[in-house]
């Protein structure tokens, strides 16, 4: 008897087409349209999750930038005299009270600029 590989060939395909599904056209209905599209798209998701990372951190230092200047300190600054007042807060922490709790970030402010004179 003879044997062939398509029960394989189309479990692959039906695999492909699966990850294609939503997209337009024949990038989700034929084969090699499909895997050039899925091959690209998981591509990008895997720079894009790292990309995220990075702009998220970006985000926090831009928020912190702007609480900091209201305060008259400068982002520099701020981070500096937070490592030298032994504040252990990262950046999305800080930036979500700058955010939420003016009063407390203030009072950081203070504490990074007390530990800075």
């Amino acid at each position: 008897m003879r044997t062939t590989t398509a029960p394989a060939s189309r479990r692959r395909r039906k695999r492909v087409l699966k990850k294609a599904k939503g997209f337009r056209g024949a990038r989700s209905k034929l084969i090699r349209q499909a895997s050039e599209a899925v091959d690209r798209a998981m591509r990008l998701a895997t720079i894009h999750r790292r990309r995220k990372k990075r702009d998220f951190r970006r985000l926090w230092i831009v928020r912190l930038t702007a609480a900091c200047r209201a305060e008259g300190l400068s982002y520099s600054r701020f981070i500096e005299g937070l490592a030298k007042a032994k504040v252990a807060l990262n950046r999305k922490m800080l930036s979500e009270i700058a955010l939420h709790d003016p009063e407390g970030f203030r009072s950081l402010v203070e504490r990074a600029k007390a530990s800075l004179a």
